[in-house]
């Protein structure tokens, strides 16, 4: 069984990270989508929100679990017998960042892999910051984030 984690902090999900998850589930027989907590980010949701609300918008995939974690993603993997990394890259500044951090996940454990996947072109622009701030000013999220989530995210931001 090829086991497969997708992490991020996902706050809040968005239809680019929804595509991600579509494509690599047809892939692997499991994906784990975990939530982490990024101290560089000021979050929307807090991290149990944050798992409730991508349950509830995959639910349709049989393959597919929400987890949260904290600490290193390698040790997370390694306690759920996970040996593949997806990341979804939208453009060049992406892939230098999520470069650096496979290499430091190959240096941390040469058996674990990442597969990089390209957003779909529509959603190239697409970022949970980018869907806060047009939220926060008072613009329209819609087709950004699954139709669940629109009226919450816009209530939260006021």
């Amino acid at each position: 069984m090829k086991k497969a984690v997708y992490p991020g902090s996902f706050d809040p999900i968005t239809n680019g990270h929804l595509d991600i998850i579509e494509r690599a589930s047809k892939l692997f027989d499991e994906l784990t989508v975990a939530v982490l907590v990024n101290p560089d980010k000021k979050g929307m949701f807090d991290i149990d929100e944050r798992v409730e609300l991508i349950k509830k918008v995959i639910a349709q995939y049989d393959n597919v679990n929400v987890v949260s974690f904290n600490g290193l993603l390698i040790d997370f993997m390694n306690k759920n017998d996970i040996d593949v990394i997806v990341k979804g890259l939208r453009a060049v500044s992406d892939f230098e960042y999520e470069l650096q951090m496979a290499l430091m996940n190959n240096k941390l454990d040469a058996t674990k892999e990442t597969v990089f996947m390209m957003t779909s072109a529509k959603y190239s622009f697409l970022s949970s910051s980018a869907v806060k701030q047009v939220a926060k000013f008072g613009g329209c999220i819609e087709g950004l984030v699954p139709d669940e989530l629109v009226e919450l995210i816009s209530k939260r931001v006021k």
